[in-house]
């Protein structure tokens, strides 16, 4: 890493420690795209047989100026793919509405959650239409997002820049559910918000005490600096 690099490092970010698990989406050149689950920052793709196989089933849909394309994602050894892939314009969202249950101990009592991951992939700067239940979308403005829940403008709430090298950024939602960013480097950021929503519910005839949603947006940035070179891939889990 090279001084500018170490000096933007130290005014704009820093790396961190990823927090949990999340899904994002990634595109290749020249291929389609691939939903992934694991840690971005620390280049950790779960595999299966492995933590890839909780999923249930990952829907994707590809919005373009030519409507809407649904499919159900195909796993393989190491993420979904899917068959398509966004051109200029288009953006990808996926998710998994489905994943299990889990409960877990909050002061000695047992509180049953729903893990609802979600993600986005955008090809440019363009000002994009919610589609997730907990979305961040392009507002149009360079580095700029805005964070929806539920059709609504979530304000104050975390959300954290990554690139595949472990630097991240963390800012928060203002009173308008806005956030920027400056983005140093060129290629590949993935910017995660959750919220958790601990009204109780229903979901195929389990009941559940909160949902805690988690929603990536994936980005390329065409300019800037050489990029800060990812580490070494983490191992994914081993299958129980």
């Amino acid at each position: 890493m090279n001084k500018l690099s170490l000096m933007i490092v130290a005014l704009l970010g820093t790396v961190l420690p990823a927090q949990a698990h999340q899904i994002w989406i990634e595109q290749a050149d020249g291929q389609t795209a691939v939903v992934r689950f694991g840690e971005f920052g620390e280049n950790l793709r779960e595999a299966s047989p492995g933590l890839l196989d909780k999923f249930g089933k990952v829907t994707a849909t590809l919005v373009s100026a030519k409507g809407e394309q649904k499919v159900d994602a195909a796993k393989t050894s190491d993420g979904f793919t899917l068959p398509f892939s966004a051109s200029a314009g288009d953006t990808i969202v996926a998710e998994d509405a489905n994943y299990p249950l889990y409960t877990w101990k909050q002061q000695d009592k047992d509180v049953r959650s729903w893990f609802y991951p979600a993600a986005r992939f955008v090809t440019g700067s363009a000002a994009q239409q919610p589609k997730l239940v907990l979305d961040l979308v392009p507002t149009g403005q360079p580095g700029q997002f805005k964070l929806v829940f539920k059709d609504q403008a979530k304000p104050k709430t975390k959300v954290t820049l990554t690139t595949q090298s472990g630097w991240a950024k963390e800012s928060h939602t203002d009173a308008q559910g806005l956030v920027s960013f400056e983005m140093p480097w060129k290629g590949v950021y993935v910017a995660e918000v959750s919220v958790t929503d601990r009204a109780p519910g229903e979901r195929a005839g389990e009941k559940y005490d909160a949902v805690s949603y988690a929603t990536t947006v994936t980005f390329v940035q065409a300019d800037g600096l050489p990029p800060i070179p990812a580490g070494p891939a983490a191992k994914p889990a081993a299958p129980k």
